[in-house]
């Protein structure tokens, strides 16, 4: 599968600390989007950990945009909340999984490869900043 919610709750997340005047906490964010905060916390820090965001600690603290959204690709964004690389299909990132033995044995095969080459230069492509200004 290409996106989870944890994608999907990432950019919510990434739109509500962009529009932010101060860092924004996890719990905060929960809230807005009514998502479980811990499910929430793991993917912000998956965030962080990609330089997207940092963690800014004490009273005052949570999460601010280090990056301009200009320079963040959606790709990286689905990978830091994911925790691996987007796939259309899994044959075509885990030949091991393929019942035909390996990618490129199977009559499909060509199209599957081109189909997520396509996927993936989209993905680069594609930044938070053209998301957030359509």
């Amino acid at each position: 599968m290409l996106l989870t919610r944890a994608s999907e709750y990432a950019l919510l997340s990434l739109s509500i600390i962009k529009n932010s005047e101060k860092p924004k906490g996890s719990e905060q964010i929960s809230k807005e989007l009514s998502i479980p905060k811990s499910f929430l916390a793991k993917i912000l820090q998956g965030l962080a950990k990609a330089k997207i965001l940092e963690s800014k600690k004490g009273a005052h603290g949570g999460f601010v945009m280090i990056r301009k959204s200009s320079e963040i690709s959606i790709a990286e964004v689905i990978i830091a909340a994911e925790g691996k690389t987007p796939a259309v299909f899994d044959c075509t990132q885990y030949s091991t999984t393929c019942p035909n033995g390996a990618i490129g044995m199977c009559a499909i095969s060509p199209f599957l490869v081109n189909f997520q080459t396509k996927i993936d230069t989209f993905l680069h492509e594609l930044t938070l900043e053209d998301i957030f200004n359509r």
